[in-house]
């Protein structure tokens, strides 16, 4: 099982918007080919952006509760040890709401972040970094490939 950090997009495009490109990424975390993980800062910043007006999309509370219900199933959750070693510098990210992203995929020893994040796509170009930035249709063809 490899393990990878979502963006909140592309949370968004699995729990919500039914996105087709996503699709193989729900698959293989409900099927345990990836498992996903979240702290606290990334869920929190989930339940935030659910709440926002999406259109023909938007979530009541009830709906709100089941996709947060439902990411939870989908991915586990990582808290830091508070005693571990400080841990490998990262680049600073233009956009500091991404930073966490990048924090969280290093600290949970992710192999994938992955992101539709324009910022994020193309730091992964310039920065040797612990694992890739992919983006949902390259994870996607990772996924699929033999």
């Amino acid at each position: 099982m490899r393990l990878v950090v979502l963006d909140t997009n592309v949370w968004l495009d699995l729990l919500v918007f039914q996105d087709a490109t996503a699709a193989p990424l729900g698959a293989a975390l409900a099927d345990g080919r990836l498992g996903a993980t979240m702290d606290d800062q990334a869920r929190d910043e989930l339940e935030r952006v659910l709440a926002y007006p999406l259109g023909r999309f938007s979530l009541d509370a009830a709906g709100r509760r089941r996709a947060l219900a439902r990411a939870g199933e989908l991915s586990r959750r990582f808290e830091r040890d508070a005693g571990a070693a400080a841990p490998a510098d990262l680049p600073a990210c233009r956009d500091r709401d991404d930073q966490p992203f990048l924090e969280l995929a290093r600290d949970a020893g992710a192999a994938w972040l992955v992101s539709k994040d324009r910022d994020l796509l193309m730091l992964a170009r310039r920065a040797r970094l612990p694992f890739a930035i992919l983006a949902p249709r390259a994870a996607c063809a990772l996924l699929a490939a033999p």
